[in-house]
C-alpha cells in the first residue's frame, strides 16, 4: 500500500481538551497536504475546519456524546444536527456503555438511531463502541446494535479510556458486522505496523494522531 492510498483510509485527528485555534489549522493544512480522508476535531472547531478545507476532498469528521456516550439522545441527536449545520461530514458517537453493561439494548439501538436518523443523508455516521470496557460478548451485541440501526461505521475507541485499538477486536468487529459496514480503528494506532496490522484485520479506516509518522513509513 502506497502513501497516498494509507492516507485516503486516515481521519487525521485532534481531540485533545487544550487543542488551540493554530493546533487544529495546522491539522487541516497537514490533512491537505498529506491527503487524510478527513479531520476529526472536537464541534467548536467545526466551523474553522469547515472553511479551511472547503472545496477539497477532505472530509469534516467531529464526535458526538464524547467520550463517554453518557449523554441523553436527544442532545446527541440536537449536538449532530449543530455539528452538520457547521459543515460536519462525518459524525462518530459513543453509545451508552451503561446502559449496554445493563443489557438495556433497545435503548442502546434507539440511541444509536438518534444519531443515524439526525445524520441520514447528510453525514456518514460512525458508532464507538470503546472495546477496552466490554466483554467480547458484549463488543459483538454492540456492533449488532449500530448495524441494526443503520450506522455507516462501527469503531473501536474514543481513545480516552482505558484502551485503544486491538487487532483482535477488530477482526470480531469485521466478523460480527460483514463485509459491506465500515470498521474504524481508533486508539493507540500509533505506526506504520499497527495501521498494517488493524488493516489486516478488517478496518477501513484509522483515527490517528500520529497520521504523518504512519504515512511517512508507507512505500
Amino acid at each position: 500500500m502506497n502513501k497516498q492510498q494509507l492516507a485516503g483510509m486516515i481521519d487525521h485527528t485532534i481531540l485533545k481538551a487544550n487543542a488551540s485555534e493554530a493546533e487544529v489549522r495546522k491539522v487541516c493544512e497537514e490533512a491537505l497536504e498529506y491527503g487524510f480522508a478527513s479531520v476529526c476535531i472536537n464541534p467548536a472547531n467545526i466551523s474553522l475546519a469547515s472553511e479551511l478545507l472547503k472545496g477539497s476532498k477532505v472530509k469534516v469528521c467531529t464526535v458526538i456524546g464524547f467520550p463517554l456516550g453518557a449523554n441523553t439522545s436527544a442532545v446527541k441527536a440536537f449536538e449532530t444536527d449543530d455539528a452538520i449545520k457547521n459543515g460536519a461530514q462525518e459524525v462518530d458517537m459513543v453509545i451508552n456503555i451503561g446502559k449496554l453493561k445493563d443489557k438495556d439494548y433497545e435503548y442502546v439501538k434507539n440511541d444509536i438511531k438518534a444519531v443515524v436518523d439526525a445524520a441520514k443523508g447528510r453525514a456518514l455516521s460512525k458508532v464507538i463502541i470503546e472495546t477496552c470496557l466490554l466483554t467480547d460478548e458484549e463488543k459483538v451485541k454492540a456492533c449488532e446494535l449500530a448495524k441494526e440501526a443503520g450506522a455507516d461505521y462501527v469503531k473501536t475507541s474514543t481513545g480516552f479510556s482505558t484502551g485503544g485499538a486491538t487487532p483482535e477486536d477488530i477482526k470480531l468487529m469485521r466478523e460480527t458486522v460483514g463485509p459491506e459496514m465500515g470498521v474504524k480503528a481508533s486508539g493507540g494506532v500509533r505506526t506504520y505496523e499497527d495501521a498494517m496490522a488493524v488493516l489486516e484485520n478488517g478496518a477501513t479506516r484509522i483515527g490517528a494522531s500520529a497520521s504523518i509518522a504512519i504515512v511517512e513509513k508507507a512505500e
